[in-house]
């Protein structure tokens, strides 16, 4: 592994070489059209290995994405130690899948040959924060720690600093595929030391699709990529949410909308695997009777927002497609209702009463 005192500029190993694939280096002139900088094409999957060896990591936090992603490390042949708070989980992976159980973070470490890679599956925030200072004392120099949550790119920065006072090395990984990245793969962002990330590889190999796994900067750079992803899924959302609502309200025509979008999966501009899970959708109720006006978010759109008036960089699409989920969780409606009595105010409007 690399130590602090083996690091040259922007924390690269020194006399590393600059033509291996998936790893981010200082910016370059662009690649050549048809293959980007930082894609693989691989072959048949075999036992993931490490310097020779079976790879073993831990992974603490098995909800929907973190235990999706045990299955997929154990279906490629690398062991896994889980850790949950929830104790089911950790039964139920151990059952199913193989994986190694654990009672706690620390039996979880204790179980992982030097040197140790841990990854984090855990909410933002607080939980992560708790669990990385708990992990500090029981980790070892070299060892490397991976967040793979949707953590703040600022938070990832600031804990990188803080491992490396410990030489542990930390790869903020930004991850996208959800509940179907079991099947499909996860696309995976990756930030921190190139040689951090290199020892990462198999894991990286076992859970990405084909070419869906890339080293994209330093430290921060993979959260502050699936950030701005995150921010675009915003807006693609809210786009494919007005279309078909306009669709919908042209009555005359009668339109069936599982057909338009089964329709627009085919050779449209607009195809996309959003369109994919939105035709899915409508096909089985284009009423969505069972579902309530409401759109959460997780905190990634408003970062991003943050973002773009730190840069003073114009975001009409994103920015206006998060204001539309504040109003989507507006309960009360306290604002139209304030609209509402403007209106009656100076134009004698009719106000409907509640």
């Amino acid at each position: 592994m690399v130590r602090k005192s083996d690091k040259g500029a922007y924390g690269k190993p020194n006399g590393a070489g600059n033509s291996r694939h998936h790893q981010w280096q200082p910016p370059l002139p662009a690649p050549a059209p048809g293959r980007a900088r930082g894609s693989v094409r691989r072959g048949a999957y075999v036992v993931a290995t490490r310097e020779g060896q079976a790879m073993k990591m831990a992974m603490i936090g098995l909800g929907r994405m973190g235990g999706n992603m045990v299955r997929r490390l154990r279906r490629h042949g690398i062991e896994v130690v889980g850790y949950n708070r929830s104790p089911e989980s950790v039964r139920q992976l151990a059952a199913e899948e193989g994986m190694i159980a654990a009672a706690s973070a620390a039996e979880a470490v204790r179980m992982l040959p030097t040197p140790r890679v841990v990854w984090l599956m855990l909410p933002s925030g607080s939980p992560t924060e708790q669990m990385i200072h708990q992990l500090i004392p029981l980790l070892e120099a070299g060892d490397i720690l991976v967040d793979g949550g949707n953590s703040n790119y600022h938070d990832s920065q600031r804990r990188g600093v803080l491992l490396a006072e410990h030489d542990i090395h930390f790869v903020d990984v930004g991850t996208s595929g959800g509940v179907w990245g079991l099947e499909k793969g996860y696309c995976l962002m990756a930030g921190g030391e190139p040689a951090a990330v290199k020892a990462l590889q198999p894991l990286f190999d076992a859970l990405a699709p084909e070419n869906g796994w890339a080293h994209v900067g330093p430290i921060g750079a993979g959260h502050f990529t699936k950030m701005i992803h995150n921010g675009i899924e915003y807006g693609m959302m809210q786009a494919y949410a007005e279309g078909f609502a306009l669709l919908r309200g042209k009555q005359e025509f009668s339109l069936d909308l599982a057909q338009i979008a089964e329709l627009w999966r085919h050779g449209s501009v607009v195809r996309s695997w959003l369109l994919d899970l939105t035709a899915a959708a409508l096909a089985a109720d284009q009423e969505l009777q069972d579902i309530a006006p409401v759109v959460a978010d997780s905190g990634e759109g408003r970062w991003t927002a943050i973002e773009a008036i730190d840069q003073g960089v114009a975001l009409p699409v994103i920015s206006l497609a998060l204001q539309m989920r504040f109003t989507s969780q507006d309960a009360e409606g306290y604002p139209a209702k304030l609209l509402a009595m403007m209106r009656n105010a100076f134009g004698g409007h009719k106000v409907e009463k509640g």
